[in-house]
């Protein structure tokens, strides 16, 4: 192989099963200073709301304010920065939010109820979140598709209000941002970041109402906050660095492959880009355009680091062989770049979304393909899912007894309960036995 930056495994080897261990390891261990930090934050922000906020705020993003209506950003500001995009901007951002709503529409959870022989009617009522907090990343970190794509789903789960957060250092707002939450329906939004956002939204200040659940991605500060207020509300999940996993049968051309590679390793040093092959001559031609492609790129030097710490090129015997492998690693994002995508994704167990086929890129499921973009990392895949409406959605089970029904039940519930020691929930039973 060329002299690539990228480590060259083989699924033959003795060693493998150890060396996958090493290559997937993360150390996802909390940096105890920063929760120190964290719940320093929190605590202050339960405690002294606006104030707190207000402080953090002038303090982390270098804004000049006196008072918490300052905080919230009008709607007009929203529907001016919609407005002032360019016309290709605007098209674009709206071509993904009809993709991304028509494939909402799909999962909405409907209330269901049958009537058993005695009359008895036992169901399951879906009803919408009351209030859902959403955090977007400010600054440098601009992404209007993440607003979309966790906006949307909550708009069509019914959630009664959508609550943005979004840091805005120096005062400084993305404009792109504020578009896509102008026509992904937001309700509010309130420039600030940080834990303190986190904190403002988990708790409630006099100004920024407290909700349900948050969702949205943030850096380690937010992650650490999301997980300590867990609890207090929901939370969408504890993301890890960005994954892809390509498995190729040798015949995609290898600079498409090392680019999908390039697609998540650009995102930061630890995200992590891999590529199984059962043709030996394509993971050499593949590690030759990584080095031919890799010195013109916008991000090479984080794309450098990612790859050489956590990427690899997998040789395997079989494309069976390389579905075993897909299912260990439980990738968040796995491109099946192979002639029959339908009948290799058959063998596929575990894996946050599937990019069925040669023309199928990662990065349209990142921007508008239509299904989320928010999805399981390091490993979770093996019993998570994809952000979804029904992330936005309670079921709450239902519960019709007839006198017959409880007359039957009575007795059943009575035997169980005496045999528990629990003779108060035996005798409640035992009222409604004729």
């Amino acid at each position: 192989m060329p002299n690539t930056i990228i480590k060259k495994l083989d699924a033959s080897h003795p060693d493998f099963d150890q060396q996958l261990q090493q290559l997937l390891a993360w150390d996802a261990s909390d940096d105890l200073d920063i929760q120190q930090r964290v719940l320093a934050i929190l605590a202050d922000v339960r405690s002294n709301g606006d104030a707190a906020v207000i402080n953090y705020t002038k303090r982390f993003d270098q804004r000049q304010i006196s008072t918490a209506d300052e905080l919230e950003l009008p709607n007009a500001a929203l529907k001016a920065a919609w407005d002032a995009l360019p016309m290709a901007q605007a098209e674009a951002l709206q071509g993904a939010a009809a993709r991304i709503l028509a494939y909402a529409e799909q999962q909405k959870l409907q209330s269901w109820q049958y009537t058993e022989a005695d009359g008895t009617v036992l169901g399951q009522k879906i009803t919408p979140l009351d209030r859902v907090g959403l955090y977007v990343p400010g600054g440098k970190a601009a992404y209007p598709s993440s607003v979309l794509m966790n906006a949307i789903p909550a708009k069509v789960a019914g959630v009664g209000e959508l609550i943005m957060v979004v840091p805005t250092p120096n005062g400084e707002t993305n404009a792109l941002v504020l578009a896509a939450a102008y026509i992904a329906g937001v309700d509010r939004v309130f420039s600030i970041g940080g834990a303190q956002a986190v904190a403002a939204l988990a708790y409630g200040t006099e100004t920024i109402p407290a909700v349900a659940k948050i969702v949205g991605p943030g850096n380690i500060y937010v992650a650490t906050a999301k997980k300590l207020v867990f609890g207090q509300v929901g939370i969408d999940m504890i993301a890890g660095p960005s994954e892809i996993l390509v498995i190729c049968d040798g015949k995609t051309p290898p600079d498409w492959i090392a680019m999908d590679l390039f697609s998540q390793a650009e995102h930061d040093e630890n995200a992590q880009a891999i590529l199984i092959s059962d043709d030996g001559d394509f993971l050499i031609a593949v590690a030759a355009s990584i080095d031919a492609l890799l010195p013109d790129m916008e991000r090479a030097e984080i794309i450098r680091a990612s790859l050489s710490a956590r990427g690899a090129l997998i040789k395997v015997a079989n494309l069976a062989e390389a579905a075993d492998i897909a299912n260990q690693i439980a990738p968040e994002h796995l491109e099946l770049s192979v002639a029959n995508p339908d009948a290799l994704c058959e063998k596929i167990r575990h894996a946050g979304a599937i990019f069925m086929g040669r023309h199928t890129a990662e990065a349209l499921g990142d921007y508008c393909a239509g299904p989320n973009h928010v999805l399981p990392t390091s490993g979770t895949a093996r019993f998570s899912s994809p952000l979804g409406v029904y992330d936005f959605q309670k079921r709450t089970s239902l519960i019709n007894c007839s006198a017959q029904g409880a007359d039957s039940l009575g007795k059943i519930a009575s035997v169980l309960a005496r045999g528990e020691s629990l003779t108060a929930h035996a005798r409640s039973a035992e009222y409604r036995i004729k």
